[in-house]
């Protein structure tokens, strides 16, 4: 069954400019129910009190939550941990990369990447759209 273009998705970034590239991205790909945090604690409450989101696309450098804690919040928490959860990050280490993958991360993008990029690791964690 393909994704819904309507599914719900939680965007966070503590940098502006790069919530409006992601809003920018996901709407090329047709998904405009697009909520914003500008950092994991923000995150965590519009997660808490929204209640539907159905995907999260975090950055891993935020203050004062990392996108990581972020992550591990939402997989320790029963009412959230099944959200499909990919991590951006301009990073590439190994050592990160085993990190949110032992923390519970869905999927992994490092920066820059284009809408086709975005498109395959949303396709890899909610199926075909």
């Amino acid at each position: 069954m393909a994704v819904s273009k309507s599914l719900p998705i939680l965007i966070v970034d503590d940098y502006s400019t790069m919530l409006r590239i992601l809003r920018n991205l996901l709407a090329q790909l047709d998904f405009n129910n697009v909520v914003d945090a500008n950092n994991g604690d923000e995150a965590l409450q519009k997660l808490i009190t929204a209640g539907d989101i159905g995907l999260i696309i975090s950055d891993w450098n935020m203050q004062p939550m990392t996108g990581l804690d972020l992550l591990k919040a939402v997989r320790s928490n029963a009412k959230l941990k099944h959200i499909p959860f990919i991590m951006v990050t301009a990073e590439s280490k190994t050592e990160n990369v085993v990190a949110a993958k032992q923390a519970g991360v869905s999927n992994y993008i490092v920066k820059p990447f284009n809408a086709e990029t975005l498109k395959a690791k949303m396709a890899s964690v909610l199926g075909a759209f």
